[in-house]
């Protein structure tokens, strides 16, 4: 999911964006105290960038009962500005 921010990024920006956040290994105690790697923020172009999973049912409405399980979880991505949270 990206957002109306990420959007209005050219697309030759958002394949870079991506790229970057594919290579994302800035896990640390105090930003991932959990070790469950599901948010992360980055700077891209002067721009503070947030990224975050959200596990959700096979129907998309509720939270899933266990996001480990791939048979009942469906996992969303968002991009965004920090701007926009």
């Amino acid at each position: 999911m990206l957002t109306q921010g990420i959007m209005a990024f050219s697309e030759e920006e958002q394949v870079e964006l991506l790229a970057q956040l594919r290579a994302y290994s800035c896990f640390t105690p105090q930003s991932d105290p959990y070790g469950e790697h599901d948010f992360g923020s980055l700077e891209f172009r002067g721009q503070k960038i947030f990224w975050k999973f959200d596990y959700y049912d096979k129907s998309s409405m509720y939270h899933t009962p266990d996001a480990s399980d791939p048979e009942q979880t469906l996992r969303v991505l968002t991009i965004m500005l920090a701007s926009e949270y």
